[in-house]
């Protein structure tokens, strides 16, 4: 089990399984994917806005608890190299705080565009949003110009 979990399957084989739970929520409760969705449920729940849990924070709660899980019986890190140049540039406490301050700026930043880019860029484009299309390419385009910014201060 520690072998199959070591590498991660090829895009082929998980683009078209992300593609069918994406037809699959379509065709049978007409609603899009998307992790932001569920965060916002389960904030709601907390704060006592929303009196339960919708399938949006179960899937959130099954995306973390997926990853946990895997994490757990691979038995060891399969990340090699932690978080890149953040993690070699910086002690853990301060890649923390970056980590947390990125991650946050990410909400903001999803919930204003209106989801996130598991949202926009499979269940809204899915749909034909051109909003999401829109949001879509901006996600790309703020990707490719700080992996070129990060490229040239490292």
């Amino acid at each position: 089990m520690t072998a199959l979990l070591r590498e991660r399957p090829a895009w082929y084989v998980l683009g078209p399984l992300i593609g069918l739970v994406v037809i699959g929520l379509l065709a049978t409760i007409n609603q899009r994917i998307g992790a932001l969705g569920g965060y916002s449920n389960v904030v709601e729940r907390a704060t006592g806005r929303s009196g339960s849990l919708g399938w949006k924070a179960w899937f959130l709660f099954g995306v973390l608890g997926g990853g946990l899980l895997f994490r757990v019986l691979a038995g060891s890190s399969t990340v090699a190299d932690g978080y890149g140049w953040l993690t070699r540039s910086f002690d853990d406490p301060v890649a923390a705080g970056v980590l947390v301050l990125a991650g946050a700026a990410i909400g903001f930043g999803a919930k204003y565009a209106g989801g996130c880019t598991s949202g926009n860029g499979l269940g809204g484009t899915s749909f034909g949003s051109a909003a999401s299309f829109v949001a879509t390419g901006t996600f790309m385009a703020v990707a490719v110009g700080a992996s070129f910014l990060l490229r040239a201060i490292t």
